[in-house]
């Protein structure tokens, strides 16, 4: 439109487009705090002449509209990538540290109640018993003391066991969770490529699509690639999970059977859309975390505790059947075991105080010589246990010190990505105010636009 009344539209464009962002600043507020939200920005351009040609005609526009270009998430697809890579050991270091920290806990040393302490407190019954081995009340604490290690012992072995069971259970629960957040993004990729073709706004969706790569990414270091219809293809160890529109399932291979018991090694699988059996995967986050503590650390430790427990029952055993007890009979196995679980099935094997054996010699009531030999036979399964602790607590530490270096490198990059997509109240405050003075200088453009078609419709040509 040319001439006076081309200003009139020029305003409207204006007001529209100022009216568009305000509402782009006031959406931006009201999600201040919503999780997962990416702060949006109105994109303005210049409307200028009809450039398709017309038939003895030309344009006689003088000036430029405004129109809205589109509304922009103020996001980057590299910086996304940064996040969701470093998310995704984060995870895998937190998850591992808090079964390591739960595990070191039940552990209990150095402590009261630990294997060590009982160690000690069955060598002094039996250092008590060398010096006294006619008194009967120290043949019973040495068969008390031996009960309270075997005990202590049992305890540890079981405590290994819940949690493994536990972690299985936790382990399963996150197999399942991937498996259902991946149909999720396969739905929500399938809205995006209609909103596009539709020419809707897809914010909403984007930042959905956004916040289930993220916790991909921390269940499984996925990996995730943009699709040209904006959708996300995802990827586990090399294998697609998902494919536009499409999903495939996260599976436990093998390591954990129904009810939650199992076996290691632990193995994960993705099936790809459309596949017919699972692949196997290594994966990251959560779930590698998972994986490795179920198949390699406690598994581990529960076989050094094994060791430990065998190493000490063969020990006493061995010196305690080559001595005599109270009634000069040669003694029996103090401990036994199950071969197949030597730390679970730990017990004293004796039943009374009498078949303590203490002496060297046959008939020798007062002697304790045999005694003093057995509480220094087992120093080499004491000194076994404390190189087992001592090494576990080497590995939580290291743990806890990674997992703090990655959260500062992880706090670095989300500090980035807050500060691009991150709604800023005062920044908001400012595009208000601009936009609301923008507004008002249209809206006043208009008035004097109309003011001057006043005077030449109803005041040029009148004569007094």
């Amino acid at each position: 439109m040319s001439g006076t009344f081309a200003s009139f539209n020029t305003a409207l464009s204006a007001l529209r487009y100022q009216q568009t962002a305000l509402d782009t600043a006031s959406s931006n507020i009201a999600n201040s705090s919503t999780a997962g939200y990416v702060r949006r920005r109105a994109e303005a351009e210049t409307i200028g002449a009809s450039t398709q040609p017309a038939l003895w005609s030309r344009s006689g526009v003088g000036g430029e509209s405004v129109g809205l270009a589109g509304i922009n998430r103020l996001t980057d697809a590299l910086l996304d990538a940064r996040v969701r890579a470093e998310h995704g050991k984060q995870s895998y270091l937190d998850t591992r540290v808090a079964v390591l920290e739960r595990v070191e806990s039940g552990i209990g040393e150095p402590g009261d109640t630990g294997v060590s302490a009982a160690i000690i407190d069955f060598k002094g019954a039996w250092q008590d018993l060398a010096n006294s081995p006619s008194n009967e009340a120290s043949r019973g604490q040495v068969l008390a003391q031996g009960a309270a290690l075997a005990d202590a012992v049992q305890q540890q072995a079981r405590m290994l066991e819940a949690e493994m069971g536990d972690d299985r259970a936790r382990l399963t629960a996150m197999v399942d969770e991937v498996s259902t957040l991946a149909g999720d993004l396969a739905a929500t990729n399938s809205s995006i490529a209609i909103a596009k073709v539709n020419g809707t706004d897809a914010g909403v969706l984007l930042d959905k699509r956004d916040q289930l790569a993220l916790r991909l990414s921390q269940l499984t270091g996925a990996s995730a690639t943009q699709r040209s219809d904006g959708g996300f293809d995802v990827s586990v160890g090399g294998v697609a999970l998902v494919s536009g529109d499409r999903a495939g399932t996260f599976s436990v291979v093998s390591g954990i059977g129904p009810g939650g018991t199992g076996a290691p090694p632990v193995v994960l699988g993705v099936t790809p859309p459309g596949g017919a059996a699972a692949t196997a995967v290594s994966t990251s986050g959560a779930t590698g975390a998972m994986v490795e503590v179920l198949s390699t650390t406690l598994p581990a430790y529960a076989s050094e505790l094994d060791a430990v427990a065998r190493q000490l029952a063969d020990a006493v055993n061995a010196q305690h059947t080559a001595a005599y007890d109270a009634t000069g009979t040669p003694g029996q196995a103090f401990f036994a075991y199950d071969p197949a679980d030597p730390a679970g099935s730990l017990r004293v094997a004796i039943t009374s105080a009498s078949q303590v054996a203490a002496s060297a010699v046959p008939g020798g009531g007062r002697d304790g010589s045999a005694a003093d030999t057995i509480s220094r036979s087992f120093v080499a399964a004491e000194a076994s246990y404390s190189r087992l602790v001592n090494s576990f607590g080497t590995t939580v530490a290291s743990a806890g010190r990674l997992a703090t270096t990655q959260r500062t490198l992880t706090g670095q990059v989300d500090g980035a990505r807050e500060q691009l997509a991150g709604v800023s109240l005062d920044e908001e405050m400012v595009a208000m105010v601009a936009a609301q003075r923008a507004y008002e200088a249209a809206a006043r453009l208009m008035t004097t636009v109309d003011s001057v078609l006043d005077t030449l419709i109803n005041r040029t040509g009148l004569t007094r």
